[in-house]
């Protein structure tokens, strides 16, 4: 059975243009225009994962995603808050509501086709598919693989996990130190540069003569998997 996603916005060509591309990935997709429809078809629907907008007519986003998290029925089920509000103290009201994740508009159908299935991926690991992806990086976690754009890509162990980390949260940018936890391990004590050699390994390792860099370094804060360019 397909993965069912709720588009709550109220906006027709971006709903539209998410619609196409959760299509087109394999999702089925139901749709809410403004906030009382959106708490009504989720009771009956019971989708795998909601696009919510902050912006919406009669319920706002926020109080949507509040009282989502106060039903016992619908308390686990994973939400992407889309807005164009990109201020830190917006996202951190919108992950305190209740989001699981945060998108800013405009963004890369990619990146939030990938994000969509990470939540949900973390909401149900039990049924997820044993596949990351992102942009042309496919990586098999079964079989250990790793290709791009049907090439097989060769990863030593640590710049397999530090791939694997970065395919699971797309998008998000992550400090040195974020990331010597999450690959390396809390107990074992690694230089911060050290993540550095290994980002130039993985990029080596991905990056063909005419393949678009997707590991994007963030000056002063660390790195990211991005499709976007400024």
């Amino acid at each position: 059975m397909k993965p069912l996603v709720m588009i709550v916005e109220d906006e027709a060509p971006l709903v539209t243009l998410l619609k196409y591309n959760l299509e087109k990935e394999g999702f089925g997709v139901c749709e809410a225009s403004d906030g009382e429809e959106a708490l009504v078809q989720i009771a009956e629907r019971k989708p795998d994962v909601v696009l919510l907008d902050w912006m919406l007519p009669l319920v706002s986003g926020i109080e949507v995603c509040r009282q989502i998290r106060r039903s016992p029925q619908s308390r686990a089920l994973p939400i992407i808050m889309l807005t164009a509000r990109g201020e830190e103290g917006d996202k951190i009201r919108g992950l305190n509501s209740g989001a699981d994740d945060y998108i800013t508009k405009p963004f890369s159908p990619s990146e939030l086709v990938a994000r969509v299935r990470a939540v949900i991926r973390r909401a149900k690991p039990d049924v997820s598919d044993e596949s990351l992806t992102f942009a042309d990086v496919a990586m098999d976690l079964a079989a250990h693989r790793v290709v791009r754009n049907g090439r097989p890509i060769h990863l030593g162990p640590t710049e397999f996990r530090l791939l694997r980390f970065l395919l699971e949260h797309p998008g998000r940018v992550f400090s040195r130190e974020r990331l010597l936890d999450a690959v390396w391990g809390h107990d074992v004590y690694v230089e911060p540069r050290t993540v550095d050699v290994h980002i130039r390994r993985l990029r080596k390792a991905l990056n063909g003569p005419h393949d678009l860099d997707i590991i994007r370094t963030v000056r002063s804060a660390g790195y990211a998997l991005d499709e976007a360019r400024d």
